[in-house]
């Protein structure tokens, strides 16, 4: 028996999405900024915050971090590309050495993962010459989003934190998602901040003043919006996998595909062989990639790479 490819309904009105007003035209003020991020961190926050949507938020996290990394490489002036972060973090054999592209792309997988509400944690996690300053910048984060609402508490803490050390970009990024997540309550830190934010906004908004917010304010709104793409179309693209997953007849097929529904990127030979990670289900190297191959038979995965070897899939874009 043979298969079509999956298709995806174009029928969108039962995920919340953006009204047109809120991208039709441009932030030209503070106000106009909090107003327009009202309505997206509301579109956002029912996305994220309502099971029956069906995002993977996991997936969805870890998609964003990879933005993030590429973000975080271009702020701190090396410009990594995607393609290169990706393979230096899931190519590395286990026990070397990542390199700086494969540990960026780890700093924001682990600060994804990170609790919210957990000053401490925080604090570990950022090292010892941050350590001590998390707890203040967060509080004025919070104090700033209990007063102007929570773009101006994003900007705070990122203005804080390069004040402290201007080549501390990735920690300033982070810890404005974390005050995001305060700030609508969520259970995972969606790294947003970094994708859109330029150098020039960066060292701006510790010189200037109210111009320089706006400007920083607004590169977070457009990372914002597109994030709701990205989370009703990861929305779609999981039912679809979901909805072929019992065609699957390989052992330990619904745990692979789990798999895909939680990482971005999927190798075959080092995350579903010679174990299907996290489980304790085995599968053979050659089970693995014709897994994989069948996924995208289907329509629900690609190859990443355009390698013939050394391969990694994901979810279909």
């Amino acid at each position: 028996m043979t298969y079509q490819p999956a298709t995806i309904s174009d029928d969108l009105n039962i995920l919340p999405q953006l009204p047109g007003w809120v991208t039709s035209g441009r932030a030209e003020t503070l106000e106009t900024v909090a107003f327009r991020s009202g309505a997206a961190l509301t579109v956002l926050d029912q996305l994220v915050s309502d099971p029956r949507h069906g995002v993977p938020l996991r997936l969805l996290a870890n998609r964003l971090a990879l933005s993030a990394a590429t973000a975080s490489s271009r702020l701190e002036g090396r410009l990594a590309r995607e393609a290169d972060i990706r393979d230096a973090y899931h190519l590395t054999p286990p026990g070397e050495a990542r390199g700086p592209d494969g540990d960026l792309l780890a700093f924001w997988h682990e600060g994804a993962r990170l609790r919210a509400g957990r000053t401490g944690e925080i604090a570990d996690f950022v090292g010892a010459d941050f350590a001590g300053e998390v707890g203040a910048w967060l509080d004025v984060g919070q104090e700033r989003t209990r007063t102007h609402g929570p773009l101006a508490g994003c900007a705070a803490v990122l203005r804080d934190v390069l004040e402290t050390d201007d080549r501390a970009e990735r920690v300033a990024c982070l810890l404005s998602d974390i005050v995001l997540a305060r700030a609508l309550n969520w259970k995972v830190v969606l790294p947003v901040s970094a994708r859109y934010l330029t150098k020039t906004a960066l060292r701006d908004l510790t010189a200037y003043g109210q111009r320089a917010e706006m400007a920083a304010q607004a590169q977070i709104l457009e990372s914002i919006e597109g994030t709701i793409r990205l989370a009703r179309d990861l929305a779609r693209r999981a039912e679809a996998l979901r909805a072929i997953a019992p065609k699957l007849r390989a052992k330990g097929s619904g745990a692979a595909v789990d798999l895909f529904l939680t990482e971005d990127a999927v190798a075959p030979a080092s995350m579903l062989s010679p174990r299907i990670r996290g489980t304790t289900i085995p599968m053979t190297d050659r089970a693995a990639r014709r897994f994989c191959d069948r996924l995208v038979e289907l329509g629900v995965a690609r190859e990443l790479t355009g390698r013939s070897t050394f391969r990694l899939y994901g979810i279909a874009p």
